[in-house]
């Protein structure tokens, strides 16, 4: 697994769009092409997106990177904590991560009454439960999706075929 470790990487990723949100954690995807385009220049410069992430097997591996705002996590230790926590379970859903690129992003913070200490067993196995229930939302999210799409191409595979038939 890759990860993601320019800003512009990180702002392409998120620019793609939400996968999966929970109370604490969205999950943002961008589907890596292929290939790159051939008419805009893929190297220093190119203004396209994809030209991020590499070229040939590099882009069908998956890309992952975490990001814990110092506004929702104080303490160095808890967002290094919850980092280690994310890249863990990211490897674990690594098949569902391929050829794409990832960002988890922590959108709120988790109550530190509930959870005093910074690396308390209580807080990594509150972060764990919820970034698993994050994969399992974007799994089945990117599972319908591709049910469509082969839903649709289907019909449109019939369509054509009745059309050619008279």
């Amino acid at each position: 697994m890759q990860r993601l470790k320019t800003r512009p990487q990180f702002q392409a990723a998120m620019a793609a769009g939400t996968v999966s949100r929970t109370a604490h954690f969205a999950l943002h995807r961008m589907v890596l092409a292929e290939q790159v385009a051939a008419v805009p220049p893929a190297g220093p410069g190119s203004q396209d997106p994809q030209a991020l992430f590499g070229v040939g097997a590099v882009r069908q591996e998956a890309w992952l990177g975490a990001m814990v705002p110092k506004r929702w996590a104080r303490r160095s230790v808890t967002r290094h904590a919850i980092k280690r926590q994310i890249y863990a379970v990211g490897d674990e859903h690594e098949a569902l991560l391929r050829q794409g690129a990832h960002v988890v992003r922590l959108r709120s913070g988790f109550d530190r009454r509930q959870f005093v200490s910074a690396t308390s067993d209580a807080l990594k196995q509150a972060v764990r439960a919820e970034l698993q229930q994050l994969f399992a939302y974007a799994a089945k999210r990117l599972a319908r999706e591709r049910s469509d799409e082969k839903t649709a191409g289907g019909e449109a595979a019939a369509g054509a075929t009745l059309q050619a038939a008279p």
